[in-house]
């Protein structure tokens, strides 16, 4: 019976479909693509709601990434978007290199991330030394810079928000702020 089309299969001894007639001989060899992966918790990166993930990793690849049933906020649900979020280590059109066009530049060039990084550390500290504030007009400290400000995003939660207001204080600047909400 394994050789006949689907259709004859379930007429001959499966009219519902359940068992034998639903299955060929590749889904015979399938395995579950999670096997052997370690799962990771995580959070959603997308909004402020914070949903739980299970991240699974086998061989340092994400293999898979699914809703996190302990989380209290999301119960093992996810949206769409956070079904999704595989697509954002997986897929063959995700960028890994940095786009730059340097001022007044009529074309972008790509940098690797060290070399990225390393422009916006020397670009960040010469700002602050070209415009630091160490006393106002009347001898009070002040010790800042307006030259930079952070604002940071919904999806970091309150405890890289705290991080992030230290450095930027401690880097001189005052225009800080966050939309924390997990």
């Amino acid at each position: 019976m394994p050789g006949l089309p689907p259709v004859l299969r379930q007429l001959k001894g499966d009219p519902t479909a359940s068992g034998r007639a639903a299955q060929s001989r590749k889904h015979r060899t399938l395995e579950p693509r999670t096997r052997g992966a370690k799962v990771v918790p995580s959070v959603c990166p997308y909004c402020a709601v914070g949903c739980g993930q299970r991240v699974y990793v086998r061989d340092d690849r994400v293999v898979q990434i699914e809703g996190d049933p302990d989380s209290p906020i999301s119960r093992g649900r996810l949206c769409p978007k956070g079904a999704a979020t595989r697509q954002l280590v997986t897929a063959p059109t995700r960028l890994t290199k940095v786009r730059y066009r340097r001022p007044y530049g009529t074309s972008w060039e790509e940098l690797d991330l060290d070399t990225a990084m390393d422009m916006i550390a020397d670009r960040v500290i010469a700002a602050r030394d070209h415009d630091w504030q160490e006393r106002d007009e009347r001898g009070r400290r002040l010790n800042r810079t307006l030259r930079f400000a952070h604002l940071g995003g919904a999806t970091l939660d309150n405890e890289e928000n705290y991080l992030i207001k230290k450095f930027f204080s401690a880097m001189g600047a005052v225009q800080i702020e966050n939309q924390a909400r997990i």
